[in-house]
């Protein structure tokens, strides 16, 4: 191994100490309340080290965060590397998403909080960019399956994947959210809104797919 490579190397695994002690911070304190001195003194370096590899807290943040985004997109990864059906495929994503919200709580809380336009004020160009490949290649992943489901007549061919994704993504997400702060208010109020996301994903699917899409979704369903 050469001097070069070495190098990076070390850079590599000390940028992954510092994730790590961020990631611990982070989820125990929020980024409001924690502070780059208590993520220096857990990963064992001075804060000067810290702003060598990250140029702000928030940057450390999304770094952190897309962790949890490279999880989802392996998950995702998953399903678009196995023999299901496109409709399958589709229902598989809404689980999984699903599923990283109850594996994950600690991410999916991140990734809400870093949609807010006074977070990104404070987040570097390069950290942007870097993020915005990383949700892209998500993103990716789910165009892919909705275009072949269009081509094969199982989606709606008047709608755009993209917005196909957005809608339901986002509809997803503030349920979900909502049942992580309010859950248990809504269940003395005789509401599971764990039942009431299933719901809004199954209405929502059934709305895009075509008759036939439908007729194999309905199969899937009394399975």
């Amino acid at each position: 191994m050469g001097i070069t490579e070495r190098k990076e190397r070390e850079k590599e695994h000390r940028k992954e100490e510092i994730l790590d002690a961020a990631q611990k911070v982070f989820f125990e304190k929020g980024l409001m309340v924690a502070t780059m001195d208590e993520i220096a003194e857990a990963a064992e370096l001075s804060k000067g080290t810290l702003y060598l590899y990250y140029k702000s807290k928030e940057d450390l943040y999304l770094g952190v965060m897309m962790r949890g985004m490279e999880t989802l997109y392996s998950m995702c990864e998953n399903i678009i590397a196995s023999d299901s059906s496109i409709v399958q495929k589709l229902v598989k994503f809404i689980e999984i998403y699903k599923e990283f919200y109850y594996t994950n709580r600690s991410f999916f809380r991140m990734s809400h909080f870093a949609q807010t336009p006074q977070f990104h004020k404070q987040v570097s160009e390069e950290m942007r960019q870097t993020c915005n490949i990383q949700s892209g290649k998500l993103w990716n992943l789910i165009d892919v399956v909705l275009k072949q489901g269009m081509e094969e007549g199982l989606l709606r061919s008047d709608l755009h994947p993209i917005e196909i994704t957005l809608i339901l993504w986002s509809s997803s997400t503030a349920l979900l959210l909502r049942n992580d702060n309010e859950g248990e208010i809504w269940k003395g109020r005789g509401i599971d809104l764990t039942h009431t996301v299933d719901i809004s994903n199954e209405l929502f699917l059934e709305s895009i797919l075509t008759d036939r899409g439908r007729t194999e979704y309905a199969a899937l369903k009394n399975k």
